[in-house]
């Protein structure tokens, strides 16, 4: 079965972070970058469960929810990743590692 430990530690690094961040902090674009990230999780997670279904969007429910959005986003991914039946989740986990990583660069938390 697939380690889909790395994932969840990043994102809950990431979510953690925006949870920590003030509100000031949030606004300068760092709850911008999660929700962005947040969205793009939820959408390749929805592809794996259910592929050629049309991916419903995460809303934006404010600067505060984002780090909780992106927990569950992750976490749906990575559960997805583990247990559907995909081609190369390998390949599919380790760029959605890469891409909660490069996120919480740019959000400069």
């Amino acid at each position: 079965m697939l380690d889909t430990s790395e994932l969840t530690a990043a994102v809950e690094r990431f979510a953690d972070r925006l949870r920590a961040a003030p509100q000031s902090r949030l606004q300068r674009g760092a709850a911008e970058e999660g929700l962005a990230l947040a969205r793009e999780l939820a959408v390749r997670s929805q592809r794996v469960e259910t592929p050629g279904a049309e991916p419903r969007v995460i809303p934006d429910a404010g600067v505060f929810a984002v780090a909780d959005q992106l927990a569950v986003a992750g976490t749906d991914l990575a559960e997805a990743l583990r247990t559907a039946p995909s081609p190369s989740p390998e390949r599919e986990l380790d760029e959605a590692v890469r891409l909660v990583r490069e996120a919480l660069e740019r959000s400069g938390l």
